[in-house]
């Protein structure tokens, strides 16, 4: 069955950049996941299709009303319904909500289906959000100008997860963040470029000498750039193959730190 989103903006037509692009657009012309935008304008009371007013209490910007989303969200339930999907939730796309992991991807994926709401000016009228949002969620400890460009995010992480949605039926799997570890580098033509060579290992043939090359990659850079991701999937302190090969990672990047040096000194002397 289709994932299904519905999303709440009132900028729809930003969407079309996930529905018409890349590895999204092709899925959702596969038909493996279904998009419906809502635009709370259409549920405005007056001739103007106001959907904002100044906050009580006074202070910048103005805030979105109550009323046009409620109703927008309710037909957002129903249609839910009529696709199968039992009970769906509400996402807020909000820098107050819970950082989006890959672990909450998942569970997002495997729930068939999910309602977004995108805020615009300085937030949502909060009676609103105690009413119908379900769950808050952030892309990250900063400010943009909406909620479309998060939800956009949370949208391609979540195709990316439905079976049949990417080429390589392995690719998803071996994905940075997915097991705790960064990915490990890639290689393609040319062998040489600029003077430097694809790792002699990829070249090799050996699919053994391969996946341990890989993993020491992989285990190798979380530690380089997020040691904490490396906590998080050994608390304990890493097992003895792991450890092996991070310490041998380490003594070659050792070795490659002091030629580079060497090099930098011989240019200077020239």
């Amino acid at each position: 069955m289709p994932f299904e989103f519905d999303v709440i903006t009132l900028l729809p037509c930003m969407f079309d950049a996930i529905t018409q692009y890349g590895i999204t657009g092709k899925a959702h012309k596969g038909g493996l996941y279904h998009l419906h935008t809502w635009n709370p304008r259409d549920y405005a009371t007056n001739r103007y299709r106001t959907v904002d007013d100044a906050p009580y209490g006074g202070g910048p910007g103005m805030v979105m009303m109550a009323e046009p989303l409620d109703k927008a969200i309710t037909d957002a339930r129903a249609r839910q319904g009529k696709s199968g999907i039992g009970k769906t939730s509400v996402i807020y796309l909000s820098p107050q909500g819970k950082q989006l992991d890959h672990k909450k991807i998942l569970q997002i994926s495997g729930s068939g289906g999910v309602i977004l709401l995108c805020g615009r000016y300085e937030g949502v009228d909060e009676r609103l959000i105690e009413s119908q949002v379900d769950e808050e969620i952030s892309i990250g400890d900063y400010v943009i100008s909406g909620g479309e460009l998060a939800a956009m995010v949370l949208i391609d992480a979540v195709v990316r997860q439905q079976p049949g949605a990417l080429g390589d039926t392995q690719s998803a799997g071996q994905d940075s963040h997915v097991d705790h570890l960064l990915e490990y580098p890639h290689y393609t033509r040319p062998e040489v470029y600029k003077e430097k060579s694809v790792p002699p290992v990829l070249m090799s043939g050996n699919h053994a000498k391969i996946e341990r090359w890989r993993l020491q990659q992989s285990i190798g850079r979380t530690w380089l750039k997020r040691p904490d991701l490396l906590a998080a999937k050994y608390p304990e302190g890493l097992p003895e193959k792991e450890k092996e090969l991070l310490e041998e990672f380490r003594q070659l990047q050792c070795t490659a730190l002091a030629r580079q040096s060497m090099d930098n000194t011989k240019e200077q002397e020239q």
